[in-house]
């Protein structure tokens, strides 16, 4: 009889704490809404700072793209006149590359507008490109006879 009773009162402790332990689906709803609110609040800042931060680094990256352009106009200038032809061409396909480079930049910074990926790793790699782009137009235009 004994037995019974301690078979009882433990099926019954387990049941109370099932039973406790578990959140009605009301609660569950509830706690759902809340994530949603809080994801919604996390969105809405994140958009705000990118429209605080996005419309400088625009215009300067156009600033920095609208200088490499010129640039590499002046550097094709001096590789065309004449001179030794084969460090001309070597230099002509350099500045191809260049121009290359400066107009994917270009692309991206458009299709960044478009699709608004994460801002923070956007932004460090698109610096990093822009810093080894005129890195590259720097070393084009120093003279090698040294």
């Amino acid at each position: 009889m004994k037995k019974r009773m301690y078979y009882a009162l433990i099926v019954a402790v387990l049941t109370a704490g099932f039973f406790a332990s578990c959140d009605s689906k009301a609660k569950k709803v509830e706690n759902a809404q809340e994530d949603v609110q809080d994801s919604k609040q996390a969105l809405k800042e994140a958009q705000q700072e990118l429209n605080e931060e996005y419309p400088a680094f625009r215009m300067e990256a156009e600033k920095k793209i609208a200088a490499n352009e010129l640039r590499i106009e002046e550097l094709l200038a001096i590789v065309t006149q004449p001179g030794e032809k084969l460090l001309d061409d070597l230099r002509r396909k350099r500045i191809a590359e260049l121009r290359l480079r400066n107009a994917d930049l270009r692309n991206r910074l458009d299709i960044y507008e478009k699709e608004h990926s994460d801002w923070e790793v956007f932004k460090r790699e698109f610096n990093h490109d822009m810093n080894g782009l005129l890195e590259s137009i720097r070393d084009i235009g120093k003279n090698n006879k040294d």
